[in-house]
């Protein structure tokens, strides 16, 4: 049985799925805003299948066991965070005091990995992509904690799990926290690469950045876990800002309700330049959101 719910509803394989489903659904949305027809329904799912199926080719000069090994170090982290989560609305399956700061490094581990696999080829379009999402990473990675730390204050812990249930309970955290909102919503964006932060994978720049070397099952292992990203984050933010999830239906309208915004800022935006992305961004994001908790802070003391 342990087994069995590793794997299925709501384990491994359902959230990999999940991943596929909603990258589908941001696919699909963006071209919708930008009037084109999108891709089918089955896509995600057939293009990770092509791509498994695919030899992998190893390339000459780069160190082969982390070149096999990044990808899935990537995704199991990605999906180890899942356990501390509020999934599909359904408690967490593994809770303690202080999982929000695990969850969070557990998600910047894909990043480091891509980091890596692309600093360990000799392509110099993967080493320019490597150092764009390595720069990229420590650029966004402390608004979107502090973004989440705004909530845990309020509560007076860092246990996902409990910040859910009091934000079921109590008034929807965006009213009172819209700045920290606004500042998880773009942290995860440009934690993702997301347009118009995709300068770390610019097609028309760097070819696919740090992934540029990478075919078959390390490709579609690294968009994998991008996909159970993308859920995870999603999820955090509804939970924490959006009135907590305590049941399937809320856990659908409330992800949906936001990836509907972030597909509409990809399509508003073109691509920012690099310096444009971290520079601005770390100044302002970081800025914002300790705004935010000094004001969480003034309050509580008043209170």
């Amino acid at each position: 049985m342990s087994l069995i719910h590793l794997l299925l509803f709501p384990g491994g394989l359902f959230l990999l799925l999940v991943g596929l489903l909603y990258q589908w659904l941001d696919r699909k949305l963006v071209a919708r805003y930008q009037n084109r027809i999108g891709p089918r329904l089955f896509q995600p799912l057939a293009d990770t299948v092509k791509l498994l199926a695919k030899e992998e080719i190893v390339p000459h000069g780069v160190h082969r066991g982390l070149f096999v090994i990044l990808p899935v170090i990537g995704l199991a982290s990605a999906l180890t965070a899942a356990l501390y989560v509020p999934m599909v609305g359904f408690a967490p399956a593994y809770s303690f005091n202080g999982d929000l700061i695990v969850t969070v490094y557990l998600l910047s581990v894909l990043t480091l990995a891509l980091g890596l696999a692309g600093a360990n080829t000799l392509d110099r379009f993967s080493l320019v992509g490597a150092t764009r999402t390595l720069t990229q990473l420590f650029s966004y990675e402390a608004p979107f904690l502090l973004a989440l730390l705004g909530p845990s204050l309020i509560v007076g812990t860092w246990q996902i799990g409990e910040i859910n249930a009091y934000a079921a309970k109590n008034l929807w955290l965006i009213v009172t926290q819209p700045i920290g909102f606004v500042v998880a919503l773009v942290g995860l964006m440009g934690k993702l690469e997301l347009p118009p932060f995709d300068a770390p994978e610019a097609e028309t720049e760097i070819v696919s950045g740090a992934m540029t070397e990478y075919s078959g099952r390390g490709y579609a292992i690294f968009r994998l876990g991008k996909d159970v990203e993308l859920v995870i984050g999603l999820t955090l933010v509804a939970a924490f800002y959006l009135g907590g999830l305590s049941n399937p239906l809320e856990f659908i309208l409330k992800t949906l309700a936001i990836l509907l915004v972030m597909a509409g800022l990809q399509s508003l935006f073109a691509r920012l330049r690099i310096d444009q992305t971290v520079g601005l961004w770390w100044r302002l994001g970081a800025l914002l959101a300790l705004i935010q908790l000094l004001i969480i802070l003034v309050v509580k003391v008043a209170l």
